[in-house]
This record gives C-alpha cells, sequence and structure tokens, in this order.
C-alpha cells in the first residue's frame, strides 16, 4: 500500500473550506482527516494558518487544529530568503516548505500560483488538486 500523497496547503485553503462547506477546498481538507492526503506543516504554516482563522469570524481554528499531526511536521529551518522572488512575503513560507517536504501545494493565492514555474514542486488550485487526487 502506497503512502498518502504528501501535501502543503496554504492558509487561504482553510479559509475557503470554512467559507464554503462544498468547495474543493472543503473537499481536500476532509481528505486530509480521512488520511487520503498527507498535510504537511511546520510551525510559521501552522502559526499563519491559525492566526488567519482566529481573526476572521465565523471561522474557527479548533475544528482543524487535529490535522496538523506531529508525525507529519518538519522541523528543518525553512531557506526563507532563497525565495525572494514570492512577492509576498507572507507565502514564501509555504513554497520553501513544500520544496524542503517535496509535497504538492495546493493555494488560491496568485503570488504562489504565478510562482508555479520557478519552483521544483507541482502547485495547484484546490479545484485542480482535487482533480488530481480524485
Amino acid at each position: 500500500m502506497c503512502p498518502p500523497p504528501k501535501i502543503v496547503l496554504d492558509s487561504n485553503i482553510f479559509v475557503g473550506a470554512g467559507f464554503n462547506p462544498r468547495s474543493s477546498s472543503a473537499r481536500l481538507i476532509e481528505w486530509v482527516r480521512e488520511g487520503r492526503l498527507r498535510l504537511i506543516w511546520h510551525e510559521l504554516t501552522l502559526a499563519e494558518t491559525r492566526y488567519q482563522l482566529e481573526k476572521i469570524p465565523p471561522l474557527d481554528w479548533e475544528p482543524v487544529a487535529t490535522l496538523f499531526r506531529s508525525r507529519n511536521e518538519l522541523r528543518d529551518d525553512l531557506p526563507l530568503v532563497d525565495y525572494a522572488f514570492i512577492a509576498d512575503p507572507d507565502d514564501r513560507k509555504f513554497a520553501a516548505l513544500a520544496e524542503k517536504a517535496d509535497a504538492l501545494l495546493v493555494t488560491s493565492d496568485e503570488h504562489l500560483l504565478s510562482a508555479a514555474a520557478y519552483l521544483n514542486v507541482p502547485v495547484l488550485t484546490p479545484a485542480a488538486a482535487v482533480t488530481r487526487f480524485s
């Protein structure tokens, strides 16, 4: 049996899922919950995701907190300086993590999507990721 594919989810995937439980973003999160996908995370991406979910009512951190399983945490330093070509500094950690973990990056963020050609991992929208894993 093959291990589940590794993915990095940008914080906007959690936000999108929170607002639309029928969205592709919500489906991806459900697949992580079911173990069909393996969410790779770093303390920086966890902090960003938690911050975004806690600052936007009516979203909530608690329903997704258990998806950040300790066995899937990458504890290495992320070389954020190597990702200066990504316009938004807050997005660089997601790209760095995806490359360091050799994981697919899922995002709705234009800065990350437009940088896809410069990354050594696939960068997909939620809809494209759902199609890939369906």
